[in-house]
């Protein structure tokens, strides 16, 4: 005899796949939950209070232990225990309410913020990971890299100066660099910048940057700025940000007169009946992706041209030194081309 009851299979289903988001959900599933709770031991807790102290002292905010607590993913109860262990060992102290760093814990701080941006660094030029990415894979590499691996690190990437966001990375002995520039609302309309700093915190606000694709080292013309908006035409492109998202790109004015052509543009935004020239690779396109597109002929001075389009949009491609090339978007966004009016 057949028991089966089709209602009865329903339910379950719907059960067994409600239990399963609650255990896995991104982020506040119980297991990741269970899992960073298990991972957040007390080293990981110090070093990471002591990097957020050092942000918020270097922006001019004082911060107290609630404050220190909602900032932070941990139990309230292991922060508190971590900074009586940190007071202790002569890392922090309490100025009135406001929690400080003693000169012991600032280097401390600037030795994890190195490992940071070095790993950063290393993820840009040396992976194909997504910027989007880099962030959270360097802040679990933070804890685990001593200063002899870290130093190690810095060589094999040159000793660098500063991140792929702009970020000085300070050196093994605490020195750091200052970002040259302005935040770009504070630009009068009609000024020529070069892009030098893009703040990766908070992320709601990055994601808005990276979804503009605002490269590091672009040139850009300010042609509107109010309260409500920021205009600005770079590599081709007309951009369009809210003023609190615009405060996250440091810009450095450019005092001599500079000319930025109408017919510069990025290869993503050629059209069919277009020719062009290379004119360069962004700095945004970094390591062995790099490198490939170099050996497949986009370098400077190559005429280029749509060789197919393709009717799902993308990717599309590209005739260069005789062979046609299949390019994606973001890959294309990076490839910067001067427009030709007489073609070939």
């Amino acid at each position: 005899m057949n028991d089966y009851n089709p209602i009865s299979a329903l339910i379950i289903f719907f059960g067994i796949t409600i239990l399963l988001f609650l255990l896995f959900r991104p982020t506040k599933g119980w297991f990741w939950l269970l899992k960073r709770n298990f991972k957040s031991d007390e080293k990981v807790i110090i070093e990471d209070i002591l990097k957020q102290l050092y942000h918020f002292e270097n922006s001019g905010n004082k911060v107290d232990t609630k404050t220190l607590v909602q900032s932070l993913n941990f139990k309230n109860k292991s922060i508190v225990e971590a900074i009586k262990k940190m007071s202790i060992n002569d890392l922090v102290y309490f100025d009135k309410d406001a929690l400080k760093l003693t000169e012991e814990g600032q280097e401390y701080a600037l030795r994890i913020i190195r490992v940071h941006r070095l790993w950063e660094r290393y993820l840009a030029d040396r992976t194909g990971f997504h910027k989007n990415e880099w962030h959270d894979r360097a802040e679990r590499m933070e804890h685990k890299l001593n200063r002899d691996e870290t130093n190690k690190l810095a060589s094999q990437l040159g000793n660098p100066k500063f991140d792929p966001h702009g970020d000085p990375i300070p050196t093994k002995t605490g020195k750091i660099a200052e970002i040259e520039g302005v935040e770009l609302p504070l630009l009068p309309v009609n000024s020529i910048a070069r892009i030098t700093h893009i703040e990766d915190e908070p992320e709601v606000i990055y994601k808005q940057i990276l979804a503009e694709n605002i490269h590091i080292g672009s040139l850009l013309k300010v042609v509107e700025n109010n309260n409500t908006r920021i205009v600005f035409h770079s590599e081709g492109e007309e951009v369009v940000l809210a003023p609190i998202v615009a405060s996250n790109l440091t810009v450095l004015p450019i005092e001599k007169e500079v000319v930025i052509e109408d017919n510069i543009a990025r290869l993503s935004g050629l059209q069919e009946d277009e020719e062009a020239e290379i004119i360069g690779i962004s700095k945004e396109s970094r390591g062995e992706s790099r490198r490939r597109l170099l050996d497949l002929g986009f370098v400077k001075g190559s005429k280029i041209k749509i060789d197919l389009l393709n009717p799902l949009g993308e990717p599309h491609a590209y005739l260069v030194k005789g062979t046609s090339i299949a390019l994606r978007k973001d890959q294309a966004s990076k490839i910067l081309i001067k427009k030709l009016d007489n073609g070939y």
